[in-house]
């Protein structure tokens, strides 16, 4: 059974751009970071998902893309935030500066078809973000939050031309992305 998600993908050029903010960012215990190499931003985590509704849900974001009806748009990236807040960090997170509002609305498209389909609502906002890394104590808290308050990173902008219907499989190593299937906008 599939472990599901859907995102937008960064391209690989902004890659490097991750990736230095990453270096740039305090050694702290329990402060684990993604891969740079699969950055992206999920507009919706589905989970594992029966075989047979693989096809359903590929009909539903196509539904999705068309009922958003946002065509290629101009992202751009950067600047830090934190998840659920910055006293109490457990997702360190860059934003999405120019672009939120077409990914706003492809969310609620998508929001609106895999909950028809028997998916369960979101239950926070929706913040458009890529994540950096994520926190498991808080021990060296004070140096993320310092990290987070005081820098305002640039990492880059690109067209966003396709939502990706995209599998996790989660190793020893860290997740293990696959694109099931491309959605043009």
């Amino acid at each position: 059974m599939p472990r599901l998600f859907v995102s937008l993908d960064l391209p690989d050029a902004l890659a490097e751009s991750v990736a230095a903010l990453r270096d740039e960012a305090p050694d702290a215990p329990g402060l684990s970071f993604t891969d740079p190499e699969q950055a992206h931003a999920t507009l919706k985590f589905l989970g594992d998902t029966p075989d047979s509704d693989v096809e359903k849900v590929t009909d539903a974001l196509d539904r999705a893309v068309a009922d958003a009806d946002v065509g290629p748009f101009p992202v751009e990236v950067g600047g830090l935030g934190a998840f659920p807040n910055d006293e109490y960090i457990r997702v360190v997170w860059v934003g999405v500066r120019e672009g939120a509002s077409e990914l706003g609305r492809l969310h609620e498209a998508v929001e609106r078809e895999t909950t028809a389909l028997g998916f369960e609502a979101e239950e926070h906002e929706f913040t458009p973000h890529v994540t950096l890394a994520r926190l498991s104590n808080g021990r060296e808290k004070d140096a993320v939050q310092r990290f987070v308050r005081e820098r305002d990173p640039d990492v880059g902008r690109f067209e966003a031309t396709e939502l990706c219907l995209t599998e996790s499989d989660l190793t020893e190593a860290g997740p293990e992305y696959r694109t099931v299937e491309r959605f043009p906008l």
